[in-house]
């Protein structure tokens, strides 16, 4: 039999030299040490605070400002989301620089968790930050100060929770209007988006290749299962596979000999087809053999774990052969991996593979027979008695059923489509977090209104100095709100004494449209997940900053500035006039 191209991965790899080169000797990184005389090490690190809360706060509420990030490999990037400046922060100063990275970890983490409220809490645990110092210059005990911070956090938590409470649908539209500046056209497109896949459907966003942006929905399924490897990566940007085209293959056992697929990947490899391999699981050396046959370039593959376990995973890739239109490789039903062929692969438009999740992309030509099987399983749900049973059940009809919303950002030009597509993800993740654990009054009105609750809190606290720290919290809560207040042109101050002598807990200022009224009625809500975020995080940062007494940075040095050499002039030979334009004759013309 001729060799295949796919045969190389089975050879062994070549000799190394016996000894390796010697590495050079490490030169030693010195350090400063900066004690916490008289507050001196962390006043210079909450000058990186200070400066973070002021560069991102510019861009919190309906009327805030954006920002220009300079981008050394093509135009700026005019954004208005705080978690994006955010990353760009690094100052030369490394005690301030410290502190910035401090700081960070509060919006980052927010972000993670929540998708939204990376500003909030950023200048929120800048207001613990700034009243914390204030009180540590009078001597008092920074370690019962954090105690009293993080007690008054959790019990913040459980009153935050029954003020909570679930979203209605027309109120989707209005939480991605706020979470995206007040763009009601995003809120309108996210709610829509909603409303034809449901709220536990898949919703993604990519790049549109007109000036507009468009909702399109396209069959396919989403589950959480990521790639097994960083190294099946073909998108380093977003860190996700992406293949057009595919080929499935879908196995329910464990690939422990490599070999077993080579018949399989012998055809990917000569007809240039993408493959996604889905399998109860991959032995190490079969996903070795996969990522070094494509960091070579000669299968373009990405390896997953089958979704679920059990009986369950075996109705999951059954599913998946459905709509895909493939065949599930199962040796009780006669199949085996060695006897697999092409035709037995299943076939989707487009795969993406992120290390949490995959996302599987239909043309619909399986149409006819998803509905046949979903038909199937809603007259199994009608025979069923058993609730757990019927949960199972009406999920696969679910997964089968709804669609993938496909949201195509378009623009004028790069740089305000970067912009848009930011505003979009913002929404789209608060909206999320909104289904999935509520809402409260939005406008930082939430927090403004959980001051109030601290007189209550303390009496549970065990001395004055963790009381000391609950008032710390009590006077950072109010920040955000007169944060809001002064990017809308007002006095900070003012509006929150105002808002705090009305009873009523949902009455605020809205921004927007420069008024105080009740704000659930004018449509303005945060993601009750957001602000939890925010307190929990927001503390956790303060306490370890207000607990710092010792500094360790790097030492600070010159860098190295090499002669400018200086340039040579060119020696200028005059060459007739007929011989300008004669080919070389080196050259093949």
């Amino acid at each position: 039999m001729a060799s295949s191209p796919f045969s190389s991965a089975l050879s062994s790899p070549p000799n190394l030299p016996p000894f390796p080169p010697k590495k050079p000797t490490p030169k030693p990184i010195y350090k400063d040490i900066h004690f916490n005389h008289d507050l001196s090490a962390i006043k210079k690190l909450q000058v990186g605070v200070d400066l973070v809360a002021r560069l991102v706060g510019v861009t919190l509420g309906p009327k805030g400002r954006n920002v220009v990030l300079h981008n050394p490999f093509g135009p700026p990037k005019i954004v208005n989301d705080g978690e994006t400046v955010l990353k760009e922060i690094e100052l030369e100063d490394p005690m301030e620089n410290l502190g910035v990275k401090l700081v960070r970890q509060a919006g980052a983490k927010t972000n993670d968790m929540a998708g939204d409220g990376c500003t909030t809490s950023i200048i929120l645990a800048q207001g613990l930050i700034s009243e914390g110092i204030k009180v540590l210059a009078a001597g008092i005990n920074p370690v019962q100060i954090a105690r009293g911070i993080d007690k008054t956090a959790q019990a913040l938590i459980s009153e935050l929770n029954l003020m909570s409470r679930e979203i209605e649908d027309h109120e989707i539209a209005s939480v991605a209007t706020i979470s995206a500046g007040n763009d009601e056209k995003i809120g309108n497109l996210i709610s829509d988006a909603f409303n034809k896949v449901g709220k536990t459907g898949f919703i993604r966003i990519e790049n549109g290749k007109s000036a507009e942006i468009n909702l399109e929905i396209v069959k396919g399924m989403q589950f959480d299962r990521g790639f097994l490897s960083p190294h099946f990566i073909t998108d380093q940007t977003n860190m996700q596979v992406e293949y057009s085209n595919c080929k499935i293959l879908l196995v329910d056992k464990k690939i422990g000999n490599p070999k077993e697929m080579f018949e399989i990947l012998d055809s990917a490899v000569k007809e240039k087809f993408p493959i996604l391999i889905i399998a109860e699981d991959l032995e190490p050396v079969a996903v070795a053999l996969l990522i070094r046959n494509k960091i070579k370039g000669i299968i373009k593959s990405v390896a997953i774990k089958a979704p679920a376990f059990g009986a369950r995973k075996s109705d999951y890739l059954d599913d998946l052969a459905i709509l895909t239109g493939g065949k599930v490789v199962r040796e009780e039903a006669g199949l085996s991996l060695e006897k697999a062929r092409k035709k037995d692969l299943g076939f989707a438009s487009k795969v993406i593979v992120t290390k949490d999740s995959t996302l599987i992309v239909t043309d619909g030509i399986t149409r006819n027979a998803v509905n046949a099987r979903v038909s199937s399983l809603k007259s199994l749900v009608e025979n069923t008695k058993e609730k757990f049973q019927k949960k199972i059940l009406n999920e696969r009809i679910a997964r089968l059923s709804d669609g993938i919303a496909i949201i195509h950002v378009g623009a004028q030009t790069v740089v305000e489509q970067k912009d848009r597509k930011l505003r979009i993800e913002d929404a789209l993740n608060a909206t999320k977090a909104a289904i999935e654990e509520g809402v409260v009054v939005g406008g930082g009105c939430s927090l403004l209104r959980l001051s109030l609750k601290i007189d209550k809190i303390k009496e549970s606290l065990d001395n004055e100095e963790q009381k000391i720290g609950a008032d710390i919290f009590k006077r950072a809560l109010s920040y955000p709100m007169k944060l809001i207040a002064q990017n809308a042109g007002k006095n900070g101050s003012f509006v929150v004494d105002k808002v705090l002598a009305n009873g009523d807990i949902n009455y605020g200022y809205n921004a927007a449209k420069n008024r105080y009224e009740d704000l659930i009625s004018a449509g303005i809500l945060d993601p009750t997940k957001v602000v939890r975020c925010c307190i929990i995080h927001a503390s956790a940062v303060a306490k370890t900053f207000l607990t710092s007494d010792v500094v360790v940075v790097e030492e600070k040095t010159e860098p190295v500035r090499l002669p400018r050499l200086p340039i040579p002039t060119p020696k200028i030979t005059k060459t007739p006039l007929n011989n300008m334009f004669m080919p070389s004759r080196g050259l093949k013309w």
